[in-house]
């Protein structure tokens, strides 16, 4: 008999709904344009933040009506499905995260299309963010499989990939053309089986205790990827 994979449970997962999650610092909210888009512009626009869009597939955006467009068709997308990083003390947007190449039938989906603008860079929303959809994605939505890829030149999410406990696959060498540029695309994922770990050191990690008054950490987020 030839080998063949573990049998597992052929129920599809469910499709991410515009749901908030709430968190301690951030909430991960649909994306309202309304609501959302005096903050993300002023946080994204301008000759200073056109590097927060150098490995996206659009930006940057100095005229607001052009960004009002482009957030428009990015709240009444479904695939990818955006949502708005809000900080909960100034209620304001400081980032975008979306969920994207959703496969319920194969129990598997990507975060990805980042955004953090420069006020929620390196800060503890930001990695509440991302813990926040991790465990929609395997405790509500039962995914087995959670991806993360970029462009292999983008170090900064290559490191932050590891650093949220995302383990590295690979290189897809030529794997598409983005803003007339060539991208190698890294490949990263998470599994189900190691999201108890993975969530167990975020929330050790996200913990008021784990800081300091100065809001220096004490013990750094760290996630052993295989």
């Amino acid at each position: 008999m030839l080998p063949v994979g573990e049998a597992v449970d052929p129920r599809p997962a469910k499709r991410p709904e515009r749901v908030a999650l709430p968190g301690r610092y951030v909430d991960v909210t649909p994306l309202d344009p309304a609501a959302h888009g005096d903050a993300l512009f002023e946080g994204s626009a301008g000759r200073s933040n056109d590097r927060l869009w150098a490995y996206l597939f659009d930006g940057p955006f100095d005229d607001r009506s052009t960004f009002d467009r482009a957030l428009e068709q990015k709240a009444s997308s479904e695939d990818p499905l955006f949502f708005s990083i809000v900080d909960r003390e100034s209620r304001r947007a400081t980032g975008l995260a979306a969920f994207m190449r959703i496969e319920p039938t194969h129990r598997v989906i990507e975060v990805g299309s980042i955004l953090f603008t420069n006020a929620l860079q390196q800060t503890r929303g930001a990695t509440e963010a991302m813990y926040l959809m991790a465990r929609y994605v395997f405790e509500e939505l039962e995914y087995r499989r959670y991806e993360w890829k970029c462009n292999a030149l983008n170090a900064a999410s290559r490191r932050a990939a590891l650093r949220l406990g995302f383990g590295f696959e690979g290189v897809f060498r030529q794997h598409m053309i983005v803003k007339g540029r060539s991208r190698d695309t890294a490949w990263y994922s998470m599994i189900d089986a190691e999201w108890p770990a993975r969530k167990a050191a975020f929330e050790r990690w996200l913990s008021p205790d784990n800081f300091h008054p100065d809001s220096r950490q004490k013990t750094p987020l760290t996630i052993v990827s295989t």
